[in-house]
């Protein structure tokens, strides 16, 4: 949901929520094919996870000089330590564009002895899910506690323009 005009601020809370919405959509699939042992290609289901980052705006990139670091002049050198900027800048405005990736993990799965199942190997094993549902259940109550806060911030902002309307 876009929000565009002077509620940018919105923007940024309904952002937050639909990225954990996501992330909570991927988490629930990964639970739902924990068991799974073979998927449409044939192999063990890999747990999928969520990669946000956010594209880096005209700022951000002035900000990144290749080879060189960039630091306050100081008086004294004790005052504030030199400190190399990141890599990667993330500072978001109105315009910037996040970028949500989906990825599998490659980890193999375990290897469980089941010689009457039909997908064992030639020594009995079988290859199955690399979903641990206690580490899903952990990264589920993450998202949910962080759309909760998105949440807050969005019905905060929107009771700051109520207020500001009644003035």
């Amino acid at each position: 949901m876009k929000i565009s005009g002077s509620f940018f601020g919105l923007n940024f809370s309904s952002r937050g929520m639909s990225i954990q919405r996501k992330k909570m959509d991927l988490i629930s699939q990964n639970i739902a094919n924990a068991d799974a042992v073979r998927t449409e290609t044939g192999e063990a289901y890999k747990r999928k996870t969520l990669k946000v980052q956010a594209d880096q705006n005209e700022f951000a990139q002035n900000l990144s000089v290749e080879g060189q670091t960039i630091r306050l002049n100081t008086t004294n050198k004790n005052h504030l330590p030199i400190v190399a900027l990141p890599r990667e800048v993330n500072i978001s405005g109105d315009n910037a564009q996040v970028i949500v990736n989906e990825l599998e993990d490659q980890k193999p799965g375990e290897l469980v002895y089941m010689p009457d199942h039909p997908d064992a190997d030639e020594k009995g094993y079988v290859q199955i899910s690399n979903v641990n549902v206690i580490n899903e259940m952990v990264d589920m109550i993450a998202a949910t506690r962080s759309y909760e806060a998105n949440l807050q911030a969005l019905n905060s902002a929107k009771q700051m323009i109520k207020d500001s309307l009644e003035i």
